[in-house]
C-alpha cells in the first residue's frame, strides 16, 4: 500500500479528513490533540510510523563483513541472528545484500579492499571484526561503514553494540538486591566484550563496598559450551577450598548456565532452593533442566535493525558527529533465582561428589 492509500485508510478508520491526517503526519501544529492521538495510533497499527522513521536508505548495494562462523547458525547463533536481523531491516528497501567472511583479527586486507573498492559496494557493515587495520581501511575507503559489536579505537567509524559493562553490572546488582552476597561469576573471556561484562560485574561489587576475589568469585571457561561449563563448575565445587557453595552463580551464557545447573544437580544441590543461577545471554532459553531461567537478555536482533538505521543517518548526514550507540539489556524474571531475606538462614548443604553411575 503506497503513502496516499495509507493516508486514505487512516482517514477512513479515524473519521478524519485526508488533509487532517496529512497535517498530523507532517508534524503541523494546527491540529487538535484528539485528532493527533487518533492518527498516530492508527498509523502505528498500519506500520506507517516505522516507515517514516526508517525513511529512504539511499543505496542499493551493501556488504556485510563478519567472521566465517557468523554465517552458520550452529557455529555462532548470536552473529547468525544479527545477520538475519539486517536482512529483515532491509526488506522494505531495494538493496542487494552481499557477504564476505573475515577473521576477527589478522584479517585478509586484500580481500577486504577488493570488496570495498568494487563499484557494486556502496556501503558496509562490519560485524565482530576487531582488526584495527581493517578499521583503518574502512575509515579511509570514503564509503559509509557501520560497526556492530566491535569498536574503532581511533573513533572514526560509528558503532552499535550491547552495553556489555552496564549489562554485567545490572545483572550482578539484581542478585545483590535479592540478598545474595556470596556470588560466583562464570565467564568465558575469549573476547574484550566479555572483559567489559566482567568489569561491570566488578563495578557492582564495588558499589556494594565488597571486595571481588577472583579465586572465590570467578570461574573462567574456555568456551560458551554447556559441557565445559559443567566441568569447570564441577571442579570448582569439588575443590576443598569451596566446601560451602555460594548462594548464587551469575553465568555469562544460557548454555553455560545449563552446564552450571547440571554440575550443581550432580552434587545434590537444588536450583534455586539451595543455589540460585542467573544468566546473561541473548538465546533466551525459557528453561534449563526444567528450571525456568532468570536472565538478562542481551540485545541481538535489535543490533541489525539499529545498524541499518545508523547507516541511513550516515548517508543523510555524512558530516554528523561519529559515536557509539550502546543498547540496554532486558531482565526476564523467572524461577532460577531465590530471594534471601535479611536474617534468613540459608539451607545447610554440603557439596557431595558425583553420583555413582
Amino acid at each position: 500500500m503506497d503513502k496516499k492509500l495509507k493516508i486514505s485508510e487512516i482517514a477512513r478508520r479515524t473519521n478524519l479528513s485526508t488533509s487532517t491526517v496529512s497535517r498530523v503526519l507532517a508534524g503541523k501544529a494546527n491540529t487538535s490533540e484528539r485528532a493527533r492521538s487518533a492518527v498516530l495510533a492508527c498509523a502505528r497499527e498500519l506500520g506507517v510510523m516505522e516507515g517514516i522513521a526508517a525513511g529512504r536508505l539511499l543505496l542499493n548495494n551493501l556488504v556485510v563483513f563478519a567472521p566465517q562462523r557468523a554465517f552458520d547458525e550452529r557455529s555462532d547463533i548470536f552473529y547468525y541472528r544479527v545477520i538475519q536481523s539486517i536482512n529483515k531491516a532491509l526488506d522494505s528497501h531495494e538493496v542487494r545484500l552481499r557477504y564476505c567472511a573475515l577473521e576477527e583479527l589478522d584479517s585478509d586486507a586484500s580481500t577486504f579492499l577488493d570488496r570495498m573498492q568494487s563499484a557494486e559496494t556502496q556501503a558496509a557493515i562490519l560485524l565482530g571484526i576487531d582488526d584495527p587495520h581493517i578499521h583503518d581501511l574502512a575509515a579511509e575507503s570514503g564509503k559509509p561503514c557501520v560497526l556492530i559489536n566491535c569498536r574503532d579505537g581511533r573513533m572514526r567509524l560509528p558503532s552499535i553494540a550491547p552495553d556489555h559493562r552496564t549489562i554485567g553490572e545490572f545483572a550482578a546488582r539484581y542478585l545483590f538486591d535479592m540478598g545474595h552476597r556470596d556470588m560466583v561469576a562464570v565467564m568465558c573471556l575469549r573476547r574484550y566484550t566479555m572483559d567489559l561484562r566482567l568489569a561491570g560485574i566488578k563495578d557492582a561489587w564495588l558499589h556494594d563496598n565488597l571486595r571481588f576475589n577472583s579465586k572465590r568469585n570467578l570461574i573462567t571457561v574456555p568456551s560458551f559450551s554447556a559441557r565445559e561449563a559443567q566441568q569447570r563448575v564441577g571442579e570448582w565445587l569439588d575443590d576443598p577450598a569451596h566446601n560451602v557453595p555460594p548462594t548464587a552463580f551469575l553465568v555469562s551464557g544460557d548454555f553455560m548456565a545449563e552446564g552450571t545447573v547440571s554440575a550443581l544437580q550432580q552434587r545434590g544441590l537444588r536450583v534455586p532452593q539451595d543455589v540460585s543461577v542467573m544468566s546473561i545471554d541473548a538465546f533466551n532459553l525459557a528453561a534449563i533442566q526444567d528450571v525456568p531461567l532468570t536472565a538478562v537478555h542481551v540485545p541481538r536482533d535489535e543490533l541489525g535493525v539499529e545498524a541499518v538505521h545508523l547507516l541511513q543517518q550516515r548517508l543523510i548526514r555524512p558530516q554528523a558527529a561519529v559515536g557509539s550507540l550502546l543498547l540496554n539489556g532486558t531482565l526476564a524474571v523467572r524461577e532460577s533465582v531465590r530471594r534471601i531475606r535479611s536474617g534468613q538462614q540459608r539451607t545447610a548443604v554440603e557439596c557431595q561428589g558425583l553420583y555413582d553411575a
